[in-house]
């Protein structure tokens, strides 16, 4: 369910008291069996070797591509080339000459495997300094690293093979999140109603953005709650009759009384950003377990509340909520979504092709299953519908959190690759929760 991610310094943890040269032996090998499998047509390959383990790897290679009958040389001619540049202890920005090195493999026209992941990106943060390798495939070892999962330097990375290197597994602070964890999700089971099936209030929804809370409330009830109202302007209602037949809808002034006898709260969806006071009455009058999404993020304060609290900003929102550009959120991702769980005392998931789930005192929970066809308006609201109706559930709130990343991902992938619309997801919600 949750796959280990490996740091720079776990993995030298991981690797102490190990033959460094048979690990290096063993590194090597792997890489070259990959470019022999992925590339069984090259008859050459050249490599760009560092100075350290990385670039020992990359020779060893260049070795057992010899010894199989191609032409394997250093430099950056061949067929395919392997980039051994920089290994997992690499940090900040390259110097000059790598990176002109760097750039001339990017310029060329032959495919590049990278050496346990692309020299120029950060193995614990997937921050990229400077110029970074553009790789067709990255063979890592042992486990996939922080920053082949984690943009942008997953972006650099191309396909991701790990090769086992003989080392034994060894306890990692961050985590990949896979389909197993929608296993996790409580079923309905025979003794239900629909109020003990989890009940979802989403206080949102103002004239000309009615479609942000319908997306919500039927992504809850397609998550597999069993009781759904909206709370809207009173001028949104009819909209909403028309749209949502099975939620129940009542006027945004009774939001707080709705609040109380309910499961948990979807705050934002079509909120507008004018009800902030609202915003805050319920975060901290009320103790159920809320998401708060949208426009309920707007100008949003630290606040106080004994109650499982889910924060769901896009790149802007959250560089906002930190007073940070969204290109600073982009470049550091881990630690923006640290910072934003950190400084409201909450989940905070930063979404994206690799939605980061962030919490106080705990490490990141890094859900990348997401398609690209995942791109389109509206499929935040479905997020936070599905993980208000899982924290209904009783769910706790990181795992809630990923459970609903993972879960539209699956989703979306079982939709059209082109031209998905957010409410393909939502009709597709119950096919990912029987994926698992």
């Amino acid at each position: 369910m949750l796959e280990p991610l490996y740091t720079a310094d776990e993995m030298r943890a991981a690797e102490a008291g190990n033959d460094v040269d048979e690990l290096m032996a063993r590194a090597g090998r792997a890489v070259a069996e990959e470019a022999l499998r992925r590339f069984p047509d090259a008859r050459s390959f050249g490599a760009v070797c560092g100075k350290g383990a990385n670039g020992g790897d990359g020779r060893i290679a260049l070795e057992v591509l010899r010894a199989a009958g191609r032409r394997a040389n250093e430099g950056l001619e061949g067929d395919v080339l392997l980039d051994a540049l920089f290994g997992t202890g690499f940090h900040g920005e390259p110097r000059e000459d790598a990176a002109a090195l760097i750039r001339a493999l990017n310029a060329a026209e032959s495919p590049v495997l990278s050496v346990d992941l692309p020299s120029g990106v950060d193995a614990s943060t997937g921050e990229v300094g400077g110029e970074a390798v553009e790789a067709a495939a990255t063979v890592t070892f042992h486990g996939p690293k922080v920053g082949l999962a984690i943009a942008p330097g997953r972006f650099h990375a191309g396909d991701v093979v790990v090769a086992d290197i003989g080392l034994a597994a060894h306890e990692t602070k961050h985590r990949l999140v896979g389909v197993e964890i929608l296993r996790e999700v409580p079923a309905k089971r025979p003794g239900d109603n629909k109020y003990s099936a989890g009940m979802v209030l989403v206080v949102g929804g103002s004239p000309g953005l009615t479609g942000a809370a319908c997306l919500a409330a039927e992504a809850a009830f397609r998550a597999d709650a069993g009781y759904v109202a909206v709370a809207a302007p009173a001028e949104a209602l009819p909209v909403l009759e028309g749209r949502l037949l099975e939620a129940v809808k009542r006027p945004i002034e009774e939001a707080l009384e709705l609040a109380v006898r309910a499961g948990s709260l979807a705050i934002g969806p079509g909120l507008g950003r004018e009800r902030q006071a609202l915003v805050r009455r319920l975060l901290e009058e009320t103790s159920v377990p809320a998401v708060v999404d949208a426009d309920a993020l707007f100008e949003l304060e630290p606040f106080v509340r004994s109650a499982p609290t889910v924060l769901t900003p896009h790149a802007g929102e959250l560089g906002r909520l930190l007073g940070v550009e969204s290109a600073w959120v982009d470049a550091h991702r881990l630690e923006a979504a640290q910072r934003g769980a950190d400084t409201f005392g909450a989940v905070c998931v930063l979404k994206g092709a690799d939605t980061i789930v962030a919490a106080p005192g705990e490490g990141a929970l890094v859900c990348g299953l997401g398609p690209a066809s995942l791109a389109t308006a509206g499929t935040g609201d479905v997020l936070t519908g599905t993980i208000a109706a899982f924290l209904a559930k009783g769910m706790q709130a990181r795992f809630a959190a990923a459970a609903g990343a993972t879960a539209c991902a699956v989703a979306a992938s079982l939709g059209p690759a082109r031209g998905l619309i957010a409410g393909d997801v939502v009709a597709r919600l119950p096919d990912a929760l029987a994926h698992a």
